[in-house]
């Protein structure tokens, strides 16, 4: 896939007063795609994309653009724009006024930006907010006015640092399904950068893990998810159990004070590792038709389903079920081969 890359970054490192944000990270991003840099607060994200726009260099290693190396190259000389989380809107000018900026500055006739601009603020479902001071808007509005603004000067790549983290929880939920829409209908690349797990499952082709600035796992949402490189990744994405194992041999893994089948081989006779279970892949049973079988300490009610600690060896497990079992009820667990996740060993900070 990387012939049909836009940008690539090569070996890239940057160091900022001793602590090393990204420790040589390689990194290629396709014509078109939604990929999301996803990971916690340090981990590298919005450096990368600073990177990328241009507004810091890199310590070593090369950025590239259409297989042309841009590493040098200041960011107004670049095919991408950036929204930013504050959107840095002019308070002195009006809607249309705003979007306008970057084709004024390029020298374009009025008439060329009014249809300019008219195009889209009906993309972003602005139409007939010209005249409207932006410091009347609502956030989300505000919002749409920085991703107009950006989008108005036609870039290949839109970066977009964490721009909904101001929004309230409805309104970016909105917002993610307007930005999705409107990538998708423009054609365009958008890298985006949050720390929102369930934002990025939600919007991505394509999610980054970085950690400690380093890349631990791309790929698609499912595979993410379904298919967690290490214990950092599950635990990052969604919930999980993760418990101390032992591999056995190919396909045969020891946790929880029993030997469990599972699907994963290639590790080493009794290699420990991190046994990984989703909670939602737990299932109750009857006591005695489970492998395993413990107390229901808490429960609690989550909407569509229900959450519960079942104490069981000595382990706190999280088990989500359409089914609710009372606190002090007895219950059996039953895990499914194809749902024991068996990861290497990796320290969790």
């Amino acid at each position: 896939m990387a012939e049909e890359s836009i940008i690539r970054l090569v070996n890239v490192s940057k160091n900022y007063d001793g602590t090393e944000a990204l420790k040589d990270i390689n990194l290629y991003i396709c014509k078109n795609e939604f990929l999301t840099l996803l990971g916690p607060s340090g981990c590298g994200k919005t450096t990368t994309l600073r990177i990328i726009a241009g507004f810091e260099r890199p310590d070593s290693g090369a950025v590239f653009f259409e297989g042309k190396d841009i590493t040098n190259l200041p960011p107004y000389k670049r095919k991408v724009n950036t929204v930013f989380q504050r959107y840095a809107l002019f308070p002195h000018m009006n809607v249309a006024e705003n979007i306008a900026f970057g084709l004024k500055i390029k020298k374009l006739d009025n008439k060329t930006i009014e249809r300019k601009v008219a195009e889209v603020l009906e993309l972003v479902n602005l139409k007939g907010f010209e005249k409207r001071s932006v410091e009347s808007l609502s956030g989300g509005q505000q919002q749409r006015v920085a991703i107009a603004r950006a989008l108005v000067n036609e870039p290949e790549v839109l970066l977009l640092d964490e721009p909904l983290g101001a929004l309230d929880l409805k309104l970016r939920k909105g917002m993610q399904i307007e930005l999705k829409r409107i990538q998708k209908m423009l054609g365009i690349t958008f890298v985006y950068v949050t720390h929102d797990q369930e934002e990025a499952l939600t919007m991505s082709d394509t999610i980054v893990v970085m950690k400690d600035g380093t890349i631990q796992q791309i790929g698609t949402p499912e595979m993410i998810y379904n298919e967690p490189k290490n214990a950092f990744v599950a635990d990052f994405i969604g919930e999980s159990n993760i418990i101390p194992g032992r591999m056995l041999k190919d396909n045969l893994v020891y946790f929880a004070g029993h030997e469990f089948e599972c699907v994963d081989s290639g590790f080493e006779h009794n290699e420990e590792v991190d046994v990984v279970i989703r909670p939602e892949d737990i299932k109750l049973v009857p006591v005695g038709e489970g492998m395993l079988q413990g107390e229901v300490e808490s429960v609690t009610f989550k909407g569509v389903h229900y959450e519960m600690i079942v104490r069981s060896e000595g382990i706190n497990w999280m088990i989500h079920s359409t089914l609710m079992e009372p606190v002090g009820s007895r219950i059996g667990l039953r895990i499914l081969p194809q749902d024991i996740h068996i990861m290497k060993k990796v320290a969790i900070k």
